[in-house]
């Protein structure tokens, strides 16, 4: 048939095209009984017309997906197909099942080699989302089996299919339609005589399937995140410098930003105040206000209602001088993520040691994790955070840099962290520059949000940018389902192809 002839349509089955469906069912099932009774057919029409999907091609009947709503605790284990059959041959059906069971998939053989099966399977997975379905699960025949029966089992069958070492017309479809094999299934369809009466029990996770919850009580996927770039100026007293951290935080909070970001090192301009002979002193005299900054940022983030990442300030603790940032959380918890590596200047200069924890946050809107500049330049601390249960969905990056290509080296290390985890990642510097502080008296920022390299974010991966070198905010909104999506069917997908068989990585703090 020529393709140019074609006029395919995509829609619900009605009753009306019973005659039609019968005939396209006896021609594709003359080998396992033929076709459903019409009863049959309008029970499952009258119970879930939804599920019951057909193409046509200029008014003929030429494709059709049933499916029923079935419990997936009951599915999920073993069973027959005679299990889903009631009295009178209709198809059970529970009105607060959880998960789609695909019942049976027929293509009329002209209209085999257009992907009209792909098109019935894309139907039943958007259908599944719409709904918030857990799964779908089916039962696949295996009617290239016959062939192998006398050489190998079922499961050795199976294998040997998954690794296209042999071709079964039903398997191999599902198989390329993102489907797992769960189970092997005994005497599903003892009749079928192709598939030796065994079949696969096939199952397709939705990935955006929400439990049924409080909506309060639910985690947000739509979240926008407001990011500071930051005028390193003079400032005369702590009160000063808190009374321009709130200006910001006001205006992001009006903006209804989930989240405010603020630089590493915001706060560096008051050792301005003090002797900057002696280096060491001078990080310890700011290191004394960092608690009253913590307090105070963590009350804003409670006041405005917004999670505040608090850039980065020296902690003074046992001796010891640490850099710090905290995640102050608009429900009044805080907490603390201590920059692990170090570099040579901090060292040299400011004697700051590295912390030996790695923190991953729950919050109201995403997963998180603050790597502290330096920190994001060695791919492990990611990696271990994307990879340990549940993932990291957000990396903020607190940064200061002097010059453009210190600057570059955070951001291109940024960009490959999102790509290689799968999730967002912003980095945010300060501008400007502090003449009376030493090895702090230039600044070169440009702060910026970058995403996965996939169809689903920009082309060139970066959300959102500000200019480099002002004093500005910068927003960006972030869709956390696309995250979920691309991780379990985008185009590469970087967390799931990893080879665990050769390598892995370990956190030893």
């Amino acid at each position: 048939m020529a393709h140019e002839e074609l006029h395919l349509q995509t829609r619900n089955l009605e009753l009306r095209d019973y005659p039609q469906l019968r005939e396209l069912m006896d021609l594709v099932y003359q080998d396992i009984g033929g076709a459903w009774p019409r009863d049959t057919i309008k029970h499952m029409i009258e119970k879930f017309p939804d599920g019951q999907i057909c193409i046509e091609d200029n008014g003929r009947l030429v494709a059709v997906a049933l499916t029923a709503r079935v419990d997936y605790q009951r599915f999920s284990n073993p069973h027959t197909y005679d299990d889903l059959v009631m009295k009178n041959d209709r198809i059970l059906y529970y009105p607060e099942g959880d998960t789609l069971y695909g019942l049976d998939v027929f293509i009329h053989p002209d209209y085999r080699g257009y992907r009209l099966g792909r098109r019935l399977y894309d139907a039943r997975k958007d259908l599944c989302r719409s709904l918030n379905m857990r799964a779908i699960l089916a039962g696949g025949r295996i009617p290239g089996y016959r062939k192998y029966a006398e050489e190998m089992n079922p499961a050795e069958y199976i294998k040997q299919v998954h690794r296209k070492e042999i071709y079964d017309p039903i398997l191999s479809f599902q198989l390329s339609n993102d489907f797992q094999v769960k189970r092997l299934l005994h005497k599903y369809i003892p009749e079928d005589e192709k598939s030796k009466g065994y079949a696969t029990l096939l199952e397709w996770n939705n990935i955006m399937f929400e439990p049924p919850n409080s909506v309060l009580a639910s985690r947000k996927s739509q979240i926008r995140l407001g990011a500071v770039q930051w005028q390193m100026r003079e400032f005369n007293s702590v009160d000063e410098v808190l009374r321009q951290v709130e200006y910001f935080v006001d205006a992001l909070s009006d903006y209804k930003s989930d989240f405010a970001v603020f630089p590493e090192f915001f706060n560096a301009s008051l050792m301005g105040l003090t002797d900057q002979t002696d280096q060491t002193k001078a990080i310890r005299f700011l290191a004394a206000f960092t608690e009253k900054f913590r307090d105070e940022m963590s009350q804003m983030a409670v006041s405005y209602n917004i999670n505040i990442v608090a850039g980065s300030m020296p902690l003074f603790e046992d001796d010891r001088i640490y850099n710090v940032s905290y995640m102050c959380h608009r429900d009044g918890r805080i907490d603390e993520q201590r920059k692990i590596h170090i570099t040579p200047h901090e060292r040299r200069d400011w004697v700051i040691e590295g912390g030996n924890e790695l923190g991953v946050f729950e919050t109201d809107a995403g997963r998180v994790m603050i790597q502290i500049c330096y920190d994001v330049e060695f791919p492990e601390l990611s990696r271990i955070a994307a990879t340990e249960e549940g993932g990291v969905d957000i990396i903020f990056v607190p940064f200061w840099t002097d010059t453009k290509n210190s600057y570059l080296r955070v951001r291109n290390c940024a960009q490959a962290r999102a790509v290689e985890n799968e999730c967002y990642v912003v980095i945010t510097g300060s501008v400007g520059n502090l003449p009376r502080v030493e090895s702090l008296d230039v600044q070169y920022a440009q702060s910026s949000v970058f995403s996965p390299s996939d169809f689903a974010f920009p082309h060139d991966a970066v959300m959102s940018e500000s200019t480099p070198n002002t004093e500005m905010i910068m927003f960006s909104d972030l869709d956390l389902d696309k995250l979920r999506v691309i991780r379990a069917e985008g185009s590469v997908t970087n967390l799931k192809d990893r080879r665990p068989d050769l390598y892995d990585l370990k956190w030893r703090g």
